[in-house]
């Protein structure tokens, strides 16, 4: 995502009835539009990772990834605190449950309250919900309405196809100009063509699901919105999901109440493939989270981020010892560390489908699909092994992707590039040392900052290799699905 953090958009709405309600017309954009005319204090965030607009009218979802926008599949954390010393472990601990005690119990207290007006008409936990059966909470629908939602005159539906040229810089040129920036529109997300390509066409996509909104007139793309098919383990359940991303609508759309619209013709999409269940994230309290994430942030260049104002330097830190502090050794450690290549992919799908077992909610992929999120690709994603030299078995990776934010209107710095931690496996040397190496690795590919979720057993190593902690949060939503709530580090799913 971008260089700034802002609430990720509950993007499950894509899978929520065909009755979602037209009231729910605002975009993540508008909101921060709200905000600004209230003039609430602006806060300064980092980068962080996933894209949409905001389907519904909580307070401060805003869109990304359908997960951080100008900020991470995300919410971002503030800027400062990407670069600030770490706090002490009880410091840490303190403040996150404090913030998570005060945010459940407001969402708790007014479950009624106008905010969830769409959210209780939907197959979704309430907070007061009792049942704590596991498992889908409506059945599949018998029958799905198989024509189009009708749009406002002047506007048609489309189907983009990806693989040509001139349509997939349509949508390039749309999220650019359109989707997520920070609120001193400082920093925007630049999704490039190929990322758009390999986060759009997994194994199973389908063009139906690149869901667009032209105008009748000119045939210009004016809104977006996507589905990718997902296998998901629930606890011992096996559910074939979807996940939502880059819900966008052009800015001077805003008022067109295309978002509902949008919402509605991709849960029909979904639907009519007899696909009913979703995993979505967002920075907002929505009922019911799953489990509530953070994002840390690692500098790697600190003066390039202290100049763009991307973060601060500390008060009676001076500015060499301030970038000492965040200095790394030139080479990696970890012996016959190397980047993946095709041949690693059927042990490395097996080492990385055994060490996922161990947690709450997590991907199945089979080698198809490991080759298509993991083979390394220029500027998307960086994946590194360990390979056993008598057996041949994969014992541990890395992986992060890319995901680069324009830097607006500075005179030198034109954009930010920030690594994002995807799926990493340690069998042989202990994470942490594995994790230095992916920050190692990330600098010499010239990354500016790499930013990790604190789920899976990412707290193991986010402190003692100086990490910041962000400001903002990340919810993990399961759509049609009820799961007994649980922590951070029982999630092991990575959404972009």
């Amino acid at each position: 995502m971008a260089a700034k953090e802002q609430d990720e958009v509950a993007a499950a709405a894509a899978v929520a009835g065909d009755e979602a309600d037209d009231s729910l017309e605002s975009t993540g954009a508008e909101q921060q539009e709200r905000k600004k005319k209230k003039k609430k204090p602006k806060k300064k965030a980092s980068a962080a990772r996933q894209g949409g607009s905001e389907a519904d009218d909580e307070g401060d979802a805003s869109p990304v990834k359908g997960t951080d926008a100008p900020s991470a599949k995300s919410s971002k954390s503030s800027s400062s605190a990407a670069t600030d010393p770490p706090m002490d472990k009880a410091q840490v601990a303190a403040i996150q449950a404090r913030i998570a005690q005060l945010s459940m119990a407001s969402a708790a207290n007014e479950p009624t309250q106008p905010a969830y007006k769409f959210w209780s008409t939907q197959p979704v936990p309430k907070f007061d919900d009792e049942d704590e059966a596991e498992g889908p909470l409506e059945e599949d629908k018998e029958k799905v309405r198989d024509t189009p939602y009708k749009l406002p005159a002047g506007f048609e539906w489309d189907s983009l196809n990806i693989d040509e040229e001139t349509q997939l810089s349509e949508l390039y040129n749309l999220l650019t100009e359109n989707y997520v920036e920070d609120d001193d529109n400082m920093f925007r997300f630049d999704y490039s063509r190929d990322f758009l390509k390999w986060a759009l066409q997994p194994p199973g996509w389908k063009q139906v699901w690149h869901c667009a909104v032209r105008g009748s007139k000119k045939k210009n793309l004016l809104a977006f919105i996507s589905a990718i098919p997902a296998r998901m383990q629930v606890r011992d359940h096996s559910q074939l999901m979807v996940e939502i991303n880059f819900l966008c609508v052009h800015k001077k759309l805003r008022a067109k109440r295309l978002a509902p619209v949008l919402i509605k013709e991709i849960t029909r999409r979904v639907n009519y493939e007899r696909i009913f269940q979703a995993a979505y994230t967002a920075g907002a309290v929505l009922p019911r989270p799953v489990a509530t994430c953070r994002y840390w942030h690692r500098s790697l260049d600190p003066k390039k981020l202290l100049d763009i104002k991307f973060s601060h330097l500390p008060r009676r830190m001076k500015m060499s010892a301030f970038i000492k502090s965040y200095q790394l050794p030139a080479e990696t450690a970890t012996p016959g560390l190397r980047p993946m290549i095709e041949a690693d992919v059927p042990s490395a799908c097996r080492l990385l489908t055994k060490y996922l077992e161990k947690f709450l909610l997590h991907p199945l992929y089979d080698d198809e699909e490991f080759a298509h999120w993991f083979l390394p690709r220029d500027r998307v994603i960086n994946s590194f092994v360990v390979e056993d030299p008598e057996t041949k078995e994969v014992t541990d990776m890395l992986s992060f992707y890319t995901l680069p934010s324009t830097i607006v209107r500075h005179p030198t710095h034109k954009e930010l590039k920030a690594a994002y931690s995807y799926y990493n496996v340690a069998t042989t040397v202990p994470l942490e040392d594995l994790m230095q190496d992916a920050l190692i690795l990330a600098k010499q590919l010239n990354f500016d900052v790499f930013n990790a979720l604190d789920l899976m057993e990412n707290k193991r190593f986010l402190e003692d290799l100086k990490f910041g902690v962000g400001d903002g949060n990340l919810r993990y939503y399961l759509y049609n699905y009820r799961v007994r709530a649980s922590q951070a580090e029982d999630i092991g799913l990575v959404l972009l």
